[in-house]
């Protein structure tokens, strides 16, 4: 094996070897040249290239996403590092731990006229768990630390103030390493390099001091009784659930959940919790009673008396309206890290997992009598069957695409979703319960779905399709940039020609203007970029042509595919819109 002379380099392997942080991701550069080849030289880490930085970050998050563990993106300096912070934020709100390594300039070149150069220290300060700068190795260049900064060598020797060096590094790197662990949060590490960047050695020269993560042993028990009475006196309870790992909650809690007569359970896709008692289409609930003459009457009886919610963000806008409108006596939040004020009532933060606060909430199964589930269950079984009618009417347009794609779908996929229309319209869908859903909610952004989908597939057994609209996939078409893309991978682009959720939005006018700074129509060949990157391309605009399109998309191949389903960009947001007045 080989690896850098500098000794800094030579820590930061250390450290994330003595973790098990196994996985890095690598742009090409120059100063981070020491720690490419020491990744790179070293069988134990799996390490993939991938040239833009920012789908690089993105395609980290997705294998952190997914692995549920630390992963590396490591850049050279200089604007390479701030194509990071679109998903460094993602990983920032989604609790992803997230590391990103940053090669440097000595800070003596900083501000100078120095090429490629910026102020990298703390430069992701408002989204990152941790910021950690280490400091330049003093016992590597030395005749250039003694020329431009000798205030660096103030001990006797070289090796004393090398020794500090390391010593400080190695404080520096515990702490960083530890807390996105802990945490589950993206940290930053800087560390300067000063030239020969590319010197080697067969074996390391030092022995770095690793402090690894204490285990913290349980929390001290939670005074439960008062919640527990209040929770078992109320008739009228909400569960709202947000995005929500796969597989995360005990089935025999969902089972008491799912049988209370005083519970209501709404779960979106992204919640990945399925029940025939819960509710999945939220909107599908809310919409109709916005547009009933007992509209208060009604908004009064769902109402709840206690709303406990956990998970990550809510995609609804609707229910986030409604609670804000209709405050519950108490809304609770459970997560052992942060409680967001979402419904600006807040008043308790359980800092637990669900699991551990069901199995103190839920212990004594008696519960109040109430009409509560059944009254709006009724309300959720007409919707469904109107909802049926309504998808036999319709001509073909984007609703009635996202019913065909999602029913579609087969067993155990790992379904990765663009932000924006995409995964509002998988709300109204229910989907086969083995199915896993994932989508960038943190920060929902557009950018980036692409890349995160194929760095989530790369340690899944099971294929992953990733449905995105038409700008999302070509915002980050540099994604498909790499040779990690597995031949069971599959996209669907749900092309109408623009940022169609724009033409849904109040204020929208069929204007020049419009449609070119809101909507942003195009004419763009999704099939060029097919072509580029060597996948497998189909696309089809009707009905018959899109059913037969996915009888032959799933099945095994050679090379990823991408199915383009292009939709009439004029007449989607009127059928959207009357779905509502219809199952209303």
């Amino acid at each position: 094996m080989k690896y850098s002379t500098i000794p800094s380099a030579q820590s930061v392997v250390y450290h994330c070897k003595a973790r098990g942080i196994r996985n890095i991701i690598i742009s090409p550069g120059s100063r981070n040249a020491p720690l490419t080849i020491s990744f790179s030289e070293d069988p134990y880490f799996n390490c993939f290239s991938i040239v833009d930085e920012r789908c690089a970050a993105f395609f980290a998050l997705g294998i952190a996403q997914q692995l549920k563990e630390p992963t590396v993106v490591l850049c050279t300096s200089g604007s390479a590092l701030l194509n990071y912070y679109p998903a460094i934020a993602e990983a920032f709100y989604s609790d992803i731990p997230l590391i990103v390594l940053s090669a440097d300039r000595p800070s003596y070149k900083v501000d100078i006229g120095d090429g490629q150069t910026i102020r990298q220290e703390n430069v992701f300060e408002r989204h990152i768990g941790h910021s950690a700068n280490l400091k330049l190795d003093v016992g590597h260049s030395t005749h250039k630390v003694r020329k431009y900064d000798p205030d660096q060598l103030a001990e006797d020797t070289v090796d004393q103030s090398q020794t500090l060096v390391q010593k400080y590094n190695d404080k520096i790197l515990n702490k960083a390493l530890n807390i996105a662990s802990a945490n589950n949060a993206p940290v930053h590490i800087n560390i300067p390099f000063e030239e020969p960047l590319y010197e080697t050695v067969e074996e390391s020269t030092l022995m770095p001091q690793i402090s690894l993560l204490k285990d913290q042993g349980e929390n001290s028990q939670e005074e439960w009784q008062e919640y527990v009475h209040s929770w078992q006196n109320a008739s009228r309870k909400m569960v709202l659930v947000g995005v929500n790992p796969p597989n995360g909650i005990e089935q025999m809690y969902l089972e008491i959940l799912a049988k209370d007569p005083t519970v209501v359970v709404m779960t979106e896709c992204t919640s990945n919790l399925f029940h025939p008692n819960f509710f999945p289409s939220i909107d599908s609930i809310i919409a109709p009673i916005e547009k009933s003459a007992d509209k208060e009457e009604l908004f009064k009886m769902l109402r709840p008396e206690i709303v406990l919610t956990f998970g990550g963000l809510i995609v609804s806008k609707k229910i986030k309206a409604f609670l804000r409108d209709h405050p519950p006596l108490m809304h609770w939040h459970v997560n052992p890290k942060k409680a967001y004020n979402t419904f600006f009532c807040l008043s308790k933060h359980f800092k637990t997992s669900p699991n551990e606060l069901f199995k103190n909430l839920l212990a004594n199964t008696s519960v109040q009598e109430s009409d509560y589930y059944d009254f709006w269950a009724k309300r959720k079984d007409h919707y469904k069957l109107r909802r049926e009618q309504y998808l036999l009417e319709i001509p073909f347009s984007d609703m009635w695409v996202f019913h065909k794609a999602l029913e579609s779908i087969p067993s155990n996929y790992q379904l990765q979703l663009s932000n924006s229309s995409t995964v509002r319209y998988a709300q109204l869908f229910d989907l086969e319960p083995s199915i896993r859903v994932f989508c960038n909610r943190g920060t929902s952004g557009i950018d980036g779905s692409t890349s995160t989908a194929i760095g989530a597939s790369i340690y899944d057994n099971n294929p992953t399709l990733l449905i995105t609209g038409d700008l999302s996939f070509l915002y980050d078409s540099n994604g498909l940039w790499n040779n990690y893309i597995k031949p069971n991978f599959r996209i669907i682009v749900i092309n109408n020609g623009g940022g169609g959720i724009f033409r849904i939005l109040p204020g929208k006018e069929e204007t020049d203007n419009f449609n070119t700074f809101f909507e942003t129509t195009h004419k763009l060949k999704i099939q060029s970029i097919a072509d580029m990157y060597n996948i497998e391309f189909e696309s089809v605009s009707n009905k018959i042509d899109l059913i037969k399109a996915l009888g032959n998309f799933y099945k095994e191949s050679e090379k990823p595919k991408i199915l383009e389903i292009k939709t009439p960009r004029i007449l989607n947001d009127n059928i959207l819109l009357s779905y509502f007045d219809f199952i209303s």
